[in-house]
C-alpha cells in the first residue's frame, strides 16, 4: 500500500503564497515521478507540476510557470509545491501524485487539499 498525505492548503488573498507538502509512505520503492495536479469542479484534473526522480526533468503547466516551484527531499519521500503570486484562477483542489514503476507504471493519489485564492 502507498499512502500520500497532503498538507498546506488554505485561503489566501490574490498575490499571496502557499506551500503544499505531500509525504509518501508505505510500499514506495520504485518511485519514478512525483507531481501535483489540480481540479476545479466540473472540469478535468490537470497537471500543475511534475518531476522525475531520476535526472532533472521538471515540467510545469503554462499557467503556473514562473510562479510555482516543485521540489522534493533527498529521500524522495516528500514533494513540495511552492505557490507564489497566486491568482483567483488558481483556486482548486490540489492533488499529490506519485508514479511507481513496478511491472508497469502505477498512479497513486493524495486525498486532495483545497486552495482558495480570494480576489
Amino acid at each position: 500500500q502507498v499512502q500520500l498525505v497532503e498538507s498546506g492548503g488554505g485561503l489566501v488573498q490574490t498575490g499571496g503564497s502557499l506551500r503544499l507538502s505531500c509525504a509518501a509512505s508505505g510500499n514506495i520503492a520504485g518511485i519514478a515521478a512525483m507531481g501535483w495536479y489540480r481540479q476545479i469542479p466540473g472540469q478535468e484534473r490537470e497537471m500543475v507540476a511534475s518531476l522525475r526522480t531520476a535526472g532533472v526533468d521538471i515540467n510545469y503547466a503554462d499557467s503556473v510557470k514562473g510562479r510555482f516551484i516543485i521540489s522534493r527531499d533527498k529521500a524522495m519521500k516528500t514533494v513540495y509545491l511552492q505557490m507564489n503570486s497566486l491568482k483567483p484562477e488558481d483556486t482548486a483542489v490540489y492533488y499529490c501524485n506519485v508514479k511507481i514503476r513496478r511491472y508497469g507504471i502505477h498512479d497513486y493519489w493524495g486525498q486532495g487539499t483545497q486552495v482558495t485564492v480570494s480576489s
